[in-house]
């Protein structure tokens, strides 16, 4: 397992992160647990900022707060001086009870409701990015009935294809998402959308896809986006202020992962930026970004505790954890791949391979592969790293199994800002109608 940030092994030969031992951790907040490491957190936050202060361009670092939402993630976001990008009104709503600054509230997605469309107006948030012809429509009328005008970003598809996962590419023609620049519909969109009186159109946004390793996708969405740009300009009159560039900066699960540090994603990207547009002679945009996997992604750790384990002769060996996939659902969907240590007994020598497999009733509820480890026992405890970034916002309760909590461990103090789910949780919504109550009560008559 790879040790960064405050991650580190202690004198017991237990890993430590944020100055608490996950042995300290697991007996007082239980297995499977998230923790998160603040410090880390705040570093990356800090890194994008100073990347773009150092750029010179007028700039806006929005957390994308589908890798991971919560109450206490905005606190930070917003402490660390972050706009915000949400795409429910979920997310809306755990940023507005977290008291965010509504006017750096950026609200994406493919399919606004009528109702959050008039949740993101009542509470006057900062942007909406319009995804498809419905919406700008929608937007508009909803706005005029209230008077106002709101600032709007169209997003358009560019026709570049990261190289990512297929379900995480989202720059291609060929996607559920935005206005597609190669058939024509982003500049027909466009010109719709400045006939609209109620739209004030900032500029477009643009996102390629999700873990990515290098700037030349992103230097040619910048080129698409300026040539884009420049044909507005000129057929509609209409400058851009913001270009948004949304976010897919990759982060390292395993050895195999070669990111970039932050600075060298934007630096490339303020670059091209700059370049472009000034050779065009036109007035250098506001740049924003989302970055979300990698603002937390690796700030989180994973905890379980071993409990059974089976071996195939010369096949296979599995040990089960107390967790799986109700909380990373990664490996199952993308074939994501982890690095793991037993936890409680960091400096010992591997001596087995095995297959980490979840308690989930599913054949396919396998974390890890081929994992090199001391042989485990019962009450073992095995670290997962890199499981800040959609574990705990993809959690489920398949087979009706609790999500875990989450906390936040820094300088030696760790706090709950998840509760574990209780039993009584997982019924809380459930009702059984009178009729069936009836039959149950005359049953035991």
């Amino acid at each position: 397992m790879y040790l960064h940030g405050t991650s580190k092994i202690n004198g017991q030969g237990h890993l430590e992160i944020g100055g608490c031992d996950t042995s300290k951790l697991a007996e007082t907040f239980g297995t499977p647990l998230y923790i998160m490491d603040e410090a880390l957190i705040r570093q990356r936050a800090r890194e994008y900022m100073e990347a773009f202060r150092a750029s010179g361009l007028t700039f806006q670092v929005a957390y994308a707060s589908k890798a991971f939402c919560v109450q206490a993630m905005c606190r930070i976001a917003d402490e660390e001086g972050l706009s915000l990008d949400v795409v429910s009104d979920g997310e809306l709503h755990t940023a507005l009870t977290a008291g965010f600054p509504t006017e750096r509230i950026h609200f994406h997605g493919n399919n606004k409701t009528p109702e959050e469309i008039e949740m993101a107006l009542d509470a006057q948030i900062g942007c909406f990015v319009v995804d498809n012809f419905v919406e700008l429509k929608l937007l508009n009328a909803m706005a005029g009935e209230r008077s106002s005008k709101v600032n709007v970003l169209l997003r358009i598809t560019p026709g570049v294809e990261a190289h990512t996962h297929e379900f995480i590419s989202t720059g291609q023609t060929d996607s559920k998402f935005g206005f597609d620049l190669g058939n024509g519909a982003a500049y027909t969109a466009m010109e719709e959308a400045k006939a609209l009186e109620n739209l004030n159109i900032l500029g477009v946004h643009s996102h390629i896809g999700s873990q990515i390793f290098e700037v030349d996708g992103f230097k040619m969405a910048v080129d698409k986006v300026a040539g884009f740009a420049i044909d507005v300009r000129d057929r509609l009159g209409l400058t851009f202020e913001v270009i948004n560039l949304g976010g897919g900066f990759g982060i390292r699960y395993t050895a195999e992962d070669t990111p970039l540090q932050m600075s060298q994603y934007v630096g490339a990207i303020a670059d091209s930026v700059k370049q472009t547009f000034e050779s065009a002679g036109y007035p250098v945009p506001e740049i924003w970004i989302e970055p979300g996997r990698s603002m937390v992604g690796d700030a989180g750790t994973t905890l379980y505790t071993v409990g059974t384990y089976k071996e195939i002769p010369g096949v296979n060996k599995y040990i089960a954890v107390d967790g799986g996939m109700t909380d990373n659902i990664r490996p199952a969907l993308y074939g994501s791949k982890y690095e793991a240590i037993l936890a409680n007994r960091a400096n010992e020598a591997a001596t087995e391979k095995v297959t980490v497999a979840g308690k989930a009733c599913e054949s396919g509820d396998k974390i890890l592969w081929d994992l090199e480890i001391p042989k485990a026992e019962t009450g073992d405890l095995l670290a997962v790293s890199c499981t800040g970034a959609y574990n705990y916002a993809m959690a489920s309760n398949y087979n009706r199994i609790r999500r875990p909590a989450v906390v936040f461990v820094a300088d030696g103090q760790a706090d709950v800002v998840v509760k574990r789910e209780s039993h009584q949780d997982i019924v809380v919504n459930d009702v059984i109608p009178a009729r069936l109550a009836k039959k149950v009560e005359a049953a035991k008559a």
